[in-house]
């Protein structure tokens, strides 16, 4: 029989990851297992003694709870999170990444949009002021499906509502509304939002005129209000806004897509479910195609900030300048203090999902999703929704919880969406669509119907540069127009999960 597989990822490393389960007597690196490992975690190939570091990847993913021997399994019965010294250096690994002219980049197939923007879909969004106008949102869209009004714009993707649970009591001012108006406006000016539809109940504290006002916006095809209170109740407000969309639509549906080089993808990073070959299969995979992508002028906005810690250091080293660096270092902090306000701690994550698919502690996670960014230096850390402007990989500040980090990417501008998944993530994010990357052939092929790409293969053997350039590949079809797994099956509209910052009064 065939000795199980395993893989040590760096010369320095005292575990290595079981590729195959790995039975008890088994022998690999030259040791013999002590008991049985399941594939995708850790066996200890030297002896590790008690607060001593475990090292992956070169790096400490944590330290020995109890002396481990040669052999052992390793996971969070001997192995634990305790703070440690990290040195940060500032843009020492940067460089000056030569961008491909504009003639030479790869193309896809967009909706251009005044002020330069290029959508990948083409949708009308129904957005809500206040969890109090949700269902009327829905039910708006529920009578333009009903009505077959779409049967005759055959260039509109879809009316889509995306509703939420804020926009009253909380303050009307301070961080926790600004992070939503920011997450409102951002998705109603995201390239992939042909027309928005903004509905309100009246008397809430995210008022719709404050934010016109604010913002600047003036109504017209592109963009239309109304309040349930000022319209007259709910069945006036559902006619109104059936009203609405009927003259919005004919502007919506003259875009058509055409030819727009590469420079203009904002693509968003996301995992989710992962597990022990997250790190090894389909995050650096991700990051050979962000390489791509940032060599072709695009960009590529890494998030969930409590899942690159313990690896931010690695990106400090590739900030484009100190100052950049220092910032991420800034919101690392604010995350500390913010656990520590609420009671929480860093190690919280991972989730139990996680750590049965083999990751044991969150630096072992955050230097697998760090993978996703590539090579390329940072260029700009932002805000949570903030509007992403620079070109190449940047950071945005977002919780590790999906559906609320993808949401605030997307109200940064992203176009696109590759999510990495391990255990198996269902997951959408209309009005983006969300390419699905399996970083195993199991979950790829007992979950076929969900999955995009299956990163599996690199543990047989496929190199991680080919794989780079298929996901790449994949991203131009789905910007042209493919249609993902999950648009497939329907998922999007619940995804949309503004981040509640705040106390709730």
């Amino acid at each position: 029989m065939a000795a199980p597989r395993t893989l040590r990822l760096n010369a320095s490393d005292n575990v290595v990851v079981a590729v195959d389960d790995i039975p008890a007597g088994a022998t690999s690196e030259g040791v013999s297992a002590r008991e049985r490992i399941p594939k995708g975690h850790k066996m200890a190939i030297a002896a590790i003694g008690a607060d001593e570091p475990v090292r992956k990847i070169g790096q400490i993913i944590g330290f020995a709870s109890r002396p481990i021997l040669p052999g052992a399994w390793v996971h969070e019965h001997n192995c634990m999170v305790r703070a440690f010294a990290r040195e940060h250096r500032f843009g020492e690994d940067a460089y000056a990444e030569a961008i491909a002219p504009v003639a030479d980049q790869p193309a896809f197939q967009g909706f251009r949009r005044a002020g330069g923007k290029v959508g990948t879909r083409n949708y009308l969004a129904i957005l809500t002021s206040v969890n109090c106008s949700a269902t009327t949102a829905r039910l708006i869209a529920r009578e333009v499906e009903r009505s077959g009004l779409l049967d005759d714009y055959p260039n509109v993707d879809g009316v889509i509502p995306l509703v939420h649970g804020a926009g009253c009591g909380m303050a009307s001012k301070g961080e926790g509304f600004e992070t939503l108006m920011r997450t409102q406006w951002g998705y109603a000016t995201n390239p992939n939002v042909g027309a928005t539809l903004m509905v309100g109940l009246g008397c809430e504290v995210f008022q719709i005129g404050r934010m016109k006002e604010e913002r600047r916006i003036v109504e017209g095809e592109t963009f239309q209000s109304l309040t349930i209170q000022a319209t007259g109740g709910t069945r006036r407000t559902v006619e109104a806004g059936l009203e609405r969309v009927c003259a919005m639509l004919p502007a919506l549906d003259r875009a058509r897509r055409e030819p727009a080089p590469a420079s203009a993808l904002v693509l968003a990073l996301q995992c989710g479910g992962s597990d022990g070959y997250s790190g090894i299969t389909a995050n650096p995979a991700l990051g050979a195609a962000v390489d791509i992508l940032v060599r072709n002028g695009g960009t590529a906005i890494l998030s969930e900030t409590p899942e690159i810690y313990g690896a931010e250091h690695l990106l400090t080293r590739r900030a484009a300048t100190p100052e950049i660096g220092r910032r991420l270092i800034e919101r690392i902090e604010w995350w500390e203090d913010y656990c520590a306000r609420n009671g929480g701690e860093m190690n919280n994550n991972p989730s139990p999902g996680n750590k049965a698919g083999g990751l044991t502690t969150i630096l072992e996670k955050s230097l697998g999703a760090a993978a996703k960014g590539g090579t390329t230096p940072l260029n700009a850390v932002y805000q949570y929704a903030e509007p992403v402007t620079a070109k190449g990989f940047v950071f945005m500040d977002t919780p590790g919880y999906d559906p609320v980090s993808a949401t605030g990417q997307v109200a940064g501008g992203a176009n696109v969406m590759a999510f990495t998944t391990g255990r198996g993530s269902a997951f959408g994010c209309k009005p983006v669509p969300s390419i699905k990357l399996a970083t195993n052939s199991d979950v790829y092929l007992r979950m076929i119907e969900d999955m995009d790409l299956n990163c599996g293969d690199v543990l047989d053997g496929a190199p991680i540069a080919g794989k780079g350039g298929e996901i790449f590949e994949k991203i131009l079809a789905v910007a042209s127009g493919e249609r993902t797994k999950s648009e497939a099956l329907g998922y999007g509209e619940a995804e949309f999960t503004p981040w509640q910052i705040g106390a709730t009064m």
